[in-house]
């Protein structure tokens, strides 16, 4: 699976050529938003089955709104055997997925437009060869999966629960969308080579140890509040800390602090001071266990 960077802007990217290129996505931008508005009646139903979108100040959940409006613009939904996706599920989707890019911008979500909803979990034949050369070959329920250059493939039981879920830290549009980030800023590409002088390699290091902690627990049999998954890599830890980030921060913050701040820098957004600011209060998870 690879990943790809966003561009910076080059210097010869500015000038006439790039200003009528700047006016014309701006003009789209409104016109998209003016004429295909997510209706009030919709968002507000979205945001009372997801009480988690809500957790943050009006101004926030109005960006997510127009994200969210530019988000269902740009893709495109298909549903497998037999479900019709229809307003309401594409708008549920589409806001979840756009949470975790709030503060980057929907250039993050790029690099794919297909999302196909199942009805549930499917079934997928994996093959995989061991150190020593055999293939094995075993079945894998999927409740989401996302490829790179897509499409990204969500079973819709997951989804309509997830309100529910949140307390329990999951949330599978959150976490596919969190590798659709990974693979498209190289989030935790190169995590051996990182260079630790810089502000990135730093990060990345401190993730790996976050990791190396997790899956040590998780070999012992410890009680976690995040999926034992999550000890499979260090791209999974990522997407299955990116859900609990998001769904129920107060936990997460209560059982693995560090990490916790490590997704808080990166996606630049504190979900847990957002909710306790707009009147939540904090509700860890009975029998929650600080990391060690």
């Amino acid at each position: 699976m690879g990943c790809e960077r966003v561009r910076a802007p080059r210097a010869g990217d500015s000038g006439a050529a790039g200003a009528v290129t700047g006016w014309w996505r701006r003009w789209r931008r409104t016109r998209t938003l003016e004429r295909r508005a997510i209706p009030d009646p919709l968002w507000q139903q979205t945001l009372a089955r997801y009480p988690f979108l809500a957790a943050r100040s009006a101004a926030k959940v109005a960006t997510l709104r127009e994200m969210a409006t530019l988000f269902l613009a740009q893709k495109e939904f298909g549903g497998a055997g037999g479900l019709v996706v229809d307003d309401a599920m594409a708008v549920a989707i589409a806001a979840q997925a756009c949470l975790p890019a709030l503060e980057f911008g929907l250039a993050w979500l790029d690099g794919f437009v297909g999302i196909v909803v199942h009805p549930d979990a499917v079934v997928a034949h994996r093959e995989r060869e061991d150190e020593v050369g055999v293939v094995h070959t075993y079945d894998e329920e999927l409740s989401g999966e996302a490829m790179h250059g897509g499409p990204v493939m969500l079973a819709w039981r997951d989804v309509d629960e997830a309100g529910k879920s949140a307390a329990e830290g999951y949330n599978v549009v959150i976490h596919e969308f969190a590798h659709v980030i990974d693979m498209r800023s190289g989030a935790t590409a190169d995590a051996e080579a990182a260079d630790r002088s810089t502000a990135r390699g730093r990060w990345l290091r401190s993730l790996v140890l976050e990791h190396e902690r997790f899956a040590r627990r998780a070999d012992r049999d410890d009680e976690t509040f995040l999926d034992p998954y999550a000890a499979e890599s260090l791209e999974e830890f990522f997407a299955v800390g990116s859900e609990a980030f998001f769904v129920a921060p107060a936990t997460l913050k209560a059982e693995q602090p560090r990490l916790y701040r490590l997704l808080a820098e990166f996606y630049r957004q504190d979900p847990e001071r957002d909710r306790t600011e707009q009147g939540g209060q904090p509700a860890p998870l009975e029998g929650t266990k600080k990391e060690s």
